[in-house]
This record gives structure tokens, sequence and C-alpha cells, in this order.
């Protein structure tokens, strides 16, 4: 298992040359879609912590039996095929979706727009995000905060000055892992926002359109990525510490 896990990451790093590199990091899909997926993760994420960390302390701090619903829900787009999400989103916020006719009489269009690909990311991303920071706060010593409450603080400002940075580690892990989520989605962004160039077309788009015409490219592609995983590995294990 550890071979096979380990020996195609190994022949990704020797299939390219650095010339080969550098002409694949030359190719004009590299440069808009590593900042198209920059971006786009980086505005997926912001909204899966301000959105998911209310979520999370609310699903930690409920008993377990009142909340399996909707921890069952947040589970739900991790067992469910990314394409199936995308299709998903499609009837929600498509032309001919439930908020479709709403949203075009308002002029406003979502899908097949980055918008679309930030709504992807969230989507598919958010439950590794609630997940973790649950978990963490989960852990967080009740008695800690009923202390912080006789000392003066507030519900907002105890959650704030005690639960959060006492479950820092956890949720930082949770984070982490929505963003590698995000940066490699790949079905649902197809789907729901399509494979423009310069528009919606992120890193793992631009590697299945670059197979069909350089190979380079899609290599260059796929090494960042890895190399965006391999990076991200070492705050996780020091936040695990």
């Amino acid at each position: 298992m550890l071979a096979l896990l380990a020996v195609p990451l190994i022949a990704l790093a020797g299939a390219s040359s650095p010339t080969d590199l550098l002409a694949g990091v030359r190719h004009p899909l590299f440069g808009p879609a590593l900042r198209l997926s920059a971006l786009t993760t980086a505005a997926s994420l912001a909204v899966v912590v301000a959105a998911g960390t209310p979520l999370a302390w609310w699903i930690a701090t409920r008993p377990r039996r009142r909340v399996r619903w909707a921890e069952s829900l947040v589970d739900l787009p991790i067992v469910i095929p990314p394409a199936v999400m995308g299709i998903a989103l499609l009837e929600t916020f498509g032309r001919g979706g439930l908020f479709g006719p709403a949203l075009a009489e308002a002029g406003v269009r979502v899908a097949f727009t980055a918008t679309a690909v930030v709504l992807a990311q969230i989507v598919v991303s958010a439950p590794f995000y609630v997940q973790a920071a649950a978990a963490a706060f989960r852990k967080v010593d009740e008695d800690m905060l009923i202390v912080a409450r006789t000392l003066g603080q507030s519900p907002s400002g105890a959650f704030f000055r005690v639960a959060v940075p006492l479950a820092a580690p956890g949720v930082v892990a949770g984070a982490a892992l929505s963003w590698a989520r995000a940066m490699g989605e790949f079905g649902a962004t197809l789907l729901f926002a399509g494979n423009l160039p310069g528009t919606t077309q992120t890193m793992p788009l631009a590697i299945y359109a670059a197979l069909e015409s350089d190979v380079r490219a899609a290599i260059a592609l796929a090494l960042v990525l890895a190399a965006a995983g391999g990076l991200l590995l070492l705050p996780l294990r020091l936040a695990a510490r």
C-alpha cells in the first residue's frame, strides 16, 4: 500500500525535465489557471471559515442526538460524487433552476462564472472544516467558558477569547484540509462553472484541457498541486502537535 501511494508521486516528479517543466510553466493555460485557483480558493476558504465556525460551534455545544440531522447534512457532500453536487448547484442557481428566474430578473448570472467556481468549492470543501472545527470545539472545557463569563466576558467574548484559541489547532487543520479540497475540486466545478480559460478554468480543469494539447503543461500544473499538498502537510503536523 505504501508503494502504491508513493510510486505514482515519484513517477510524476521524474516525468518532466527542467526544460519541459519551464515550457509547461510558460504555457498560456498555466498562469491564468494558477491565478484563478488562488483567488477562488481564498474566497471560498474565507466563506467556509466565516460561516462554518458558528455552525461547528453550534454542533459541538448541542447534545449529539439533537444535531445528528445537521451532521448528516454536513457530511453528505463527502459521500455524494462531486459531479452530482455540480448538477445540484446547476438546478439551484442555473437559468432554469430553483432560483434561476429570480436571479435572471435581478440581472444576476451565477452559473458558468467565477462565482460558480467559488460556490462549487464551498459546497465540497466546507464539510472538512466543519467536521474538524466541531471536533476541536468539543474538546474545549466548558468550565473555562463559565470562568470567562464570571470574569465579565460576554458569550461572544468567551467564544473568541477562550474557545477559539483553545480549539485553534483543530480549526487550523480543518481550514487547511478545506483549502486543499477546494484547490483540487474538479467535477462540481466542471458541470456548474464550465471550463472557460481565464474565467472558470482552475488548475485541475487546466490539467484536463492541457492533456489534449501539451502534456508538459499538464505535468507542470500537476507538480504545483502536488507540491502545494506536500507543503500543506507540514502545518497540519505542527497543528496536530
